[in-house]
């Protein structure tokens, strides 16, 4: 029987790679949370892009911004996908991702440590570990932070229409954009960070996501010692920013603790 176990440093395993961590990631939660709920179109969403892009720049990264106006059940609302580029030796594209907006809620202050302070602050971590690397990766790399995947609505699908969700703004647009420019081919897979900050973190297998593009993960997982976190039970999530992908063709993997979350 072969046991895993968990590699001190990820440098050991690639020489001279940079490592993740943990501490710089909450950094960027606590950053996000002293700007307050950051629902699309306000202040404090757009203090937290500058953040956001400022970070992502401040790491070398060509990065770029998609203003938008949706149509929501509260009006239109501007809203802004982030996307920064880590160049690879292939023209072809993994995608990076989570939301970066919180939920609308008109009689709670809601700031979203975990949903989704958590996977932005990952994901910026995640930005500075690849583009620190000092070599380009097999495949092109591109970081995006969506807005509005929230329903504005208090559930889901409470006030969508069969060709207008009430949720998925940002990613629907950024679908839309990939197909108009005619590079929705280059994509071959997003993987969606959503959810992921929770003390007793438990990160079972989305019943959307693409198998091949799960197993994959879920069994690097296992062999560097995290089994425990992504374990072997179905997590049933109803909607979430890789299902405009997934109806496009592209294969995608959402990462997320919804079931045994309590809040």
């Amino acid at each position: 029987m072969r046991v895993a176990t968990r590699p001190a440093n990820v440098s050991e395993v690639v020489p001279g790679a940079v490592a993740f961590n943990g501490e710089r990631a909450m950094t960027h939660v606590r950053k996000q949370l002293d700007f307050g709920p950051r629902p699309p179109g306000s202040a404090e969403l757009a203090k937290t892009r500058e953040y956001i892009v400022n970070e992502l720049k401040g790491y070398g990264l060509n990065t770029s911004t998609d203003e938008f106006v949706a149509s929501t059940p509260i009006g239109d609302k501007k809203m802004v996908n982030i996307t920064a580029s880590i160049p690879g030796e292939s023209e072809d594209v993994v995608i990076l991702s989570s939301h970066y907006e919180t939920k609308f809620y008109k009689d709670m202050h809601f700031v979203g440590a975990n949903d989704p302070g958590a996977s932005v602050g990952t994901l910026i971590e995640l930005a500075r570990v690849l583009s620190g690397n000092g070599r380009k990766p097999k495949l092109t790399y591109w970081i995006v932070f969506f807005d509005g995947e929230e329903a504005f609505c208090e559930e889901w699908d409470e006030c969508g229409k069969p060709d207008a969700p009430d949720n998925t703004y940002g990613s629907r647009r950024y679908v839309a954009e990939l197909k108009s420019k005619n590079q929705l081919e280059r994509v071959r897979a997003v993987i969606l960070l959503d959810m992921m900050g929770y003390t007793n973190l438990e990160l079972g297998r989305d019943t959307l996501s693409t198998k091949w593009l799960q197993d994959a993960i879920w069994h690097t997982a296992r062999e560097i010692g995290h089994g425990s976190v992504f374990v072997d039970r179905p997590e049933g999530v109803g909607g979430d920013d890789h299902e405009p992908f997934l109806r496009a063709g592209i294969d995608a993997v959402d990462i997320i603790q919804l079931g045994g979350y309590p809040y």
